[in-house]
């Protein structure tokens, strides 16, 4: 028998970069959402679980690794609510409490605050299936929290920039302070002038101020900066 946890990066690997794109797996018909359906009078949030394989993703890929998939991977397997449905709404219900108890615990101890924004959202839909201002996870405001382009321009991002520039200012500030300690020593004047030490000093002392200068922040776009923890 295979292991699945191995067969995985097996058929992957049988893909290319092309084939391996969530975004052409779906439009070709390779992945389906799962849809919130009824059961006994209530909705079932079976959105929760994402995508999965169908019948096309086992048909075109799951063939470079078996050679009669459809014997392996059958209805039954890839949709198991024809298995049994009241299982698997209960294996639903127990991932939607787990999410909750985990969020949680994030919101609890105010860890949340420090998430970046599309992580922040997740936790909060995670908790009670919303974002605290009501979106969601399919809502467009969700969606584009997890672009580039909008994770550069949030606020969690520029405090992220603020507090590196704060930590590099006061790295070079003791840089600077530690070489004229350095050259205040008599019996360190020969070291000091085979080191090139007043050289050293005002390379420090010029890249203390620019590291100040305002504009230094700008230099710092596209890096992870650093966690505030003030």
């Amino acid at each position: 028998d295979h292991d699945v946890s191995l067969l995985v990066p097996e058929v992957f690997a049988r893909m290319t970069a092309a084939e391996r794109s969530a975004r052409a797996l779906i439009a070709d018909g390779c992945l389906e959402a799962c849809e919130d359906f009824e059961h006994e009078g209530r909705l079932v949030p079976a959105s929760r679980l994402g995508h999965r394989i169908t019948h096309r993703f086992v048909r075109i890929y799951f063939a470079r690794v078996f050679a009669h998939p459809h014997a392996v991977f059958t209805p039954e397997m890839l949709r198991p609510e024809l298995q049994d449905l009241p299982v698997f709404v209960d294996g639903i219900d127990n991932i939607i409490s787990t999410h909750r108890r985990v969020a949680e615990s994030y919101l609890n101890d105010g860890s949340v605050d420090l998430a970046c924004p599309p992580l922040r959202a997740l936790l909060e839909i995670m908790n009670g299936g919303r974002t605290a201002a009501g979106h969601g996870l399919d809502a467009p405001e969700v969606r584009g929290l997890f672009t580039r382009e909008r994770l550069l321009a949030s606020d969690w991002y520029a405090a992220r920039l603020q507090a590196k520039q704060k930590v590099d200012g006061t790295l070079w500030e003791r840089h600077v302070e530690s070489l004229e300690l350095f050259l205040d020593q008599p019996h360190y004047v020969d070291v000091a002038t085979r080191l090139g030490i007043k050289d050293r000093l005002v390379k420090a002392r010029a890249e203390m101020t620019r590291v100040n200068q305002p504009g230094y922040n700008g230099t710092l776009q596209g890096t992870i900066g650093v966690q505030p923890l003030d």
